[in-house]
């Protein structure tokens, strides 16, 4: 295995993937990922602090900061993530998908933390919430590469 070159190769691919100048798209998502993150996590320690934990608007309130949190510090993780295993022939991931695949994050960590409160949450329940969102991520991307071809 530590023969193999493209394992060799992943620390200077790294450097390479960190230098390389986004797109104007990627920026913008870069932002977005910024505003997200800010406005996120800036709202839900707004909600821990100032609220009274009470079930009503005030659960639902976190719920939705902590999806809006997670996806915007998800974004720029699954952006480099996606560089770094992209092919050479497409260096640049699709930022739809980057965007989509982000969400899916927020959403794994929205469930596993409403399924907390009953106290529900084992690894078990937690691998399927996973497996099922990646076996949908599988499907939609076959499926948009099948539409590209």
């Amino acid at each position: 295995m530590l023969h193999d070159r493209s394992v060799r190769d992943m620390p200077q691919r790294l450097i390479k993937t960190l230098d390389r100048r986004a797109d104007g798209e990627q920026r913008g998502v870069l932002l977005a990922s910024l505003l997200l993150f800010i406005g996120g996590w800036g709202g839900l320690a707004y909600l821990v602090v100032s609220a009274r934990p009470r079930i009503g608007a005030e659960i639902w309130l976190f719920f939705i900061l902590l999806q809006i949190a997670v996806t915007g510090t998800a974004i720029p993780l699954v952006l480099l993530a996606s560089q770094l295993l992209a092919s050479k022939n497409d260096p640049y991931p699709v930022t739809g998908v980057v965007v989509r695949r982000s969400v899916w994050v927020g959403i794994v960590v929205v469930i596993c933390a409403w399924l907390m409160i009953p106290r529900y949450l084992s690894l078990p329940a937690f691998l399927v919430v996973v497996l099922l969102f990646v076996v949908l991520e599988v499907f939609l991307r076959y499926r948009e590469l099948a539409h590209d071809r």
